[in-house]
């Protein structure tokens, strides 16, 4: 596996958990369905083989953008081939039952032959889920197969009309190809293997949704200084990392990354640790953001020791 560094990947959540993305396509960390729930992507803390999602051109390319959408977590990653150029877009609408993993592949130029491949890895790489196979029929009839993956009362389902198959025990492999203008769509589900299979989410809806949710709280910003891209930026990823059921401020989406290579200090940062709340919730405050500071004030008060 291709050394890495941790400030090349992007992050992604819905308020409740967070992916990270890496600069060649692939997501290498997702907790699920929470922060504090274990990996299903955990190639971050060692290889491929632990869990990974990655979408890439099938031919030697070039990353020309990647960028967040303005005022959103929605990331747009550019790759140039030299046939043609697609955008891959990435992001997890804000919940309300399921929780959802979007990307959207999209051909801009040319002709572009992609590759994905899912690896779950269920407990941080550990694990092998089962995975079984549905017809559209099962999808509400919008042409798209639903692939299932079970473990213990862990579910996910991915759906898609690209051409997948099972490529090896607990892996997801497709190949297709886009030409200008064409799209490709994957969607990745996370539900309970004792309760119903999620229904599919309209991907476009959830894109104009997610749009929404992240412009009309960035303009709830009353920052006016300098630097005003980075400062609403650092203020998205925080609210990022605040777990939206609670209101409790993680101190990062990660565990096990230690400070040094080799070293002995790799705390897990997926707790409320009170140090690292507290500059949250003065930052948030100082932008004018009372809510997510109210929040954190119940659940504080509604935990605290007698």
């Amino acid at each position: 596996m291709k050394s890495r560094k941790i400030e090349d990947y992007a992050l992604i959540g819905d308020c409740e958990t967070a992916a990270l993305v890496s600069r060649e396509g692939s997501i290498d960390w997702l907790c699920w369905p929470n922060f504090s729930s274990p990996a299903c992507f955990a190639a971050l803390l060692g290889s491929p083989e632990n869990g990974h999602w990655t979408i890439t051109p099938s031919k030697e390319h070039a990353i020309l953008a990647r960028a967040y959408r303005p005022h959103t977590l929605i990331l747009d990653t550019t790759m140039e081939t030299s046939t043609g150029t697609v955008v891959v877009t990435d992001f997890m609408p804000i919940r309300d039952h399921h929780s959802d993993l979007v990307r959207i592949v999209r051909c801009t130029g040319g002709t572009v032959g992609m590759n994905m491949e899912l690896s779950l890895r269920i407990d941080y790489g550990n694990l092998l889920p089962w995975i079984e196979t549905e017809v559209s029929s099962a999808t509400g009839g919008d042409g798209k197969n639903s692939w299932i993956a079970k473990l213990g009362s862990n579910l996910t389902v991915l759906r898609t009309t690209a051409p997948v198959a099972e490529s090896g025990p607990g892996t997801l492999s497709a190949e297709f190809i886009l030409k200008a203008d064409e799209v490709q769509s994957f969607a990745l589900t996370y539900g309970c293997s004792y309760e119903v299979v999620p229904s599919p989410i309209d991907v476009d809806r959830a894109l104009r949704e997610t749009t929404h949710f992240w412009t009309a709280w960035a303009r709830h910003s009353q920052y006016k200084g300098s630097y005003s891209e980075a400062v609403e930026r650092s203020l998205i990823t925080l609210k990022a990392i605040t777990y939206r059921p609670s209101g409790g401020i993680v101190a990062a989406a990660t565990t096990s990354l230690p400070e040094r290579i080799g070293g002995p200090l790799n705390w897990d940062y997926r707790y409320c640790w009170i140090r690292d709340a507290t500059l949250t919730l003065s930052a948030l405050l100082f932008a004018g953001y009372t809510e997510e500071v109210i929040a954190w004030k119940i659940m504080a008060d509604s935990r605290r020791w007698t």
